[in-house]
C-alpha cells in the first residue's frame, strides 16, 4: 500500500455517470466522462471523452493552451502532427501531447480499422498557455509498475514511493492506471491540495466508501491534510481497471473556445487570428501510415 502512516483516508465527493452519445461525424461511438462547463468542480481537468473509431477518425485539427492525455484502450491509434511527428500508439500505450503555444494533429485508426481511446484534457496555468508543443509516447514498456498482492500499478505520471512514471509535467500531475484482482484492497496516498477522480473502465469497486462500477467516476475534492484513497473491490471473476489521475486545482479562469483553452476571450480570439494566419504552421500533408 502506497500511504503515509500519518494520512488519513478520503472521502468521495461525487460519483457521476458517463453521458452516451453514441455515433458522432467523426467517431463510432461516444461518450462524456468527465463534461465541461464546471471547472470549479474539475479543475485542473477539463474534459474527459471516451471514442471508439474506424474512419474517418479525427483529422487536422489545431490546439492551443492545453495538455491532452490519450490512452489506447484497444485498436490501433495513428497520429501525426505539424511538427512532423508520425507513429502508431497500440493498447497500454499512452501519449500526452503538450499543445502549448500551438499544434495541428491528427488522430485516426490505423488503416481505419478500429481505435478505442480515452482523452483526457488538462488545463495549462496561465503563465503557461503558450510554451513550446511537446509530444510524449509512453509507451507500456517504459511506463513503471509497482506490483503488490492482487494489484497491478502502471505509473504513467508522478510517484508512487520511490517508483516514478516518465511523463514530463508543466505542474506535478499523478496518472496512474490500476489493475485489481476480486477481492483485493488497494490505498493510494494523495498530496492534500490535489483533486483526484478515478474513473472505472471495467469491473466494479467500492472507492473512498462508494460503489463505483463500469463508466463512472468517483471524484475526490482536495482535503486539509495527508490523505489517501482508499480502494476494494468485490468476489467475482472479473478483474477491475480504474484509471487515476490527481492535480492541484490552478484557481485560474477557464475560457474555451472549440480547441482553444485560455484565460480570457481575447486570447480566444487571439488563438484563432493565429491559427488562420498560419502562425501554428500549414496543415500538414503527412501520408497515412500503412505499417508498423
Amino acid at each position: 500500500m502506497n500511504a503515509h502512516l500519518t494520512s488519513t483516508a478520503r472521502t468521495v465527493d461525487r460519483v457521476v455517470d458517463k453521458v452516451h452519445n453514441g455515433p458522432t461525424a467523426q467517431s463510432d461511438d461516444n461518450s462524456i466522462l468527465i463534461a465541461p462547463g464546471r471547472p470549479e468542480l474539475t479543475d485542473p481537468f477539463l474534459v474527459m471523452g471516451e471514442e471508439r473509431f474506424s474512419m474517418p477518425g479525427f483529422d487536422w485539427h489545431p490546439h492551443r493552451g492545453m495538455e491532452t492525455v490519450t490512452i489506447v484502450l484497444d485498436g490501433v491509434l495513428e497520429h501525426g502532427d505539424s511538427l512532423g511527428h508520425a507513429g502508431v500508439l497500440e493498447p497500454g500505450d499512452v501519449q500526452w501531447m503538450t499543445a502549448g503555444r500551438g499544434v495541428i494533429h491528427r488522430e485516426l485508426a490505423f488503416r481505419d480499422e478500429r481505435a478505442h481511446v480515452l482523452q483526457l484534457w488538462i488545463n495549462l496555468p496561465a503563465a503557461r498557455k503558450l510554451v513550446e508543443t511537446r509530444y510524449q509516447d509512453l509507451r507500456a514498456g517504459v511506463q513503471a509498475t509497482v506490483v503488490e498482492p492482487g494489484v497491478t500499478v502502471r505509473v504513467i505520471s508522478g510517484s508512487v514511493g520511490a517508483v516514478t512514471g516518465p511523463a514530463l509535467n508543466h505542474r506535478p500531475i499523478l496518472g496512474l492506471d490500476l489493475t485489481l484482482d476480486p477481492r483485493t484492497t488497494y490505498r493510494q496516498a494523495l498530496p492534500a491540495t490535489f483533486r483526484a477522480f478515478a474513473h472505472v473502465v471495467s469491473g466494479r469497486a467500492t472507492i473512498g466508501g462508494h460503489r463505483v462500477r463500469a463508466g463512472q467516476t468517483a471524484w475526490s475534492d482536495p482535503a486539509t491534510s495527508a490523505s489517501t484513497l482508499d480502494f476494494a473491490t468485490p468476489d467475482g471473476d472479473e478483474r477491475t481497471r480504474i484509471v487515476l489521475y490527481a492535480g492541484q486545482p490552478l484557481g485560474e479562469p477557464v475560457v474555451a473556445g472549440g480547441p482553444f483553452v485560455m484565460t480570457t476571450r481575447a486570447e480566444i480570439e487571439q488563438a484563432f487570428r493565429d491559427y488562420h494566419a498560419g502562425a501554428f504552421g500549414p496543415v500538414p500533408r503527412l501520408a497515412r501510415i500503412r505499417d508498423r
